[in-house]
């Protein structure tokens, strides 16, 4: 019997050693898949490949949590999948909601009713597109702004503006009344 244990101990240890939880120590992201350094069992730091989902990539902070394959059962050959960082993690999803964060409380969240972003006092910005459009209502609760000419109006200034404006010259030679259909706040 101990003779089967010493000849099974090798191969029973490669498999223990297959899979393991890790912490993210580095972070190499200037190559095409990213490096990372990973401390495993207390003290055991090894190099590997972090693999992620096509189209979705991030840069974790240093004390992520992941978890780490060794192919071939050698350490010495490991990748890392699925990282997460339970400090940033959005908690209290729905069944079936999905969301897109980052450790600033930015947001992107598919909720039951309908899509919410958030960003977490920063600027929302959509670039290098020749049209934007939006096929509903649109409301909000700040000003909007026109910034294609110098004017730099607000919709409240061009509203007033508008709903508030005459002409020099009517039928009487006095000023026309304001338009009777107004551009209103709602």
């Amino acid at each position: 019997m101990n003779t089967m244990r010493k000849l099974i101990a090798p191969l029973s240890r490669r498999i223990r050693l297959t899979a393991a939880k890790a912490f993210v120590a580095l972070i190499n992201d200037a190559t095409a898949l990213q490096g990372v350094q990973v401390e495993l069992l207390e003290g055991e730091v090894r190099d590997a490949t972090r693999y992620q989902n096509y189209g979705l990539t991030s840069r974790p902070h240093d004390g992520a949590e992941g978890v780490f394959l060794s192919l071939n059962g050698s350490r010495d050959q490991g990748v890392v999948i699925v990282v997460d960082d339970r400090r940033y993690r959005l908690t209290s999803l729905e069944p079936g909601e999905v969301a897109l964060y980052d450790d600033l409380g930015h947001k992107v969240h598919l909720t039951r009713e309908g899509i919410v972003i958030e960003g977490a006092g920063h600027p929302v910005i959509i670039t290098d597109t020749p049209k934007l459009r939006v096929e509903a209502d649109i409301e909000a609760t700040g000003q909007i702004k026109d910034r294609c000419d110098t004017a730099g109006l607000s919709m409240s200034a061009m509203r007033s503006t508008y709903n508030y404006h005459t002409h020099p010259e009517n039928d009487s030679g006095g000023p026309t009344d304001p338009p009777s259909l107004q551009m209103e706040a709602e």
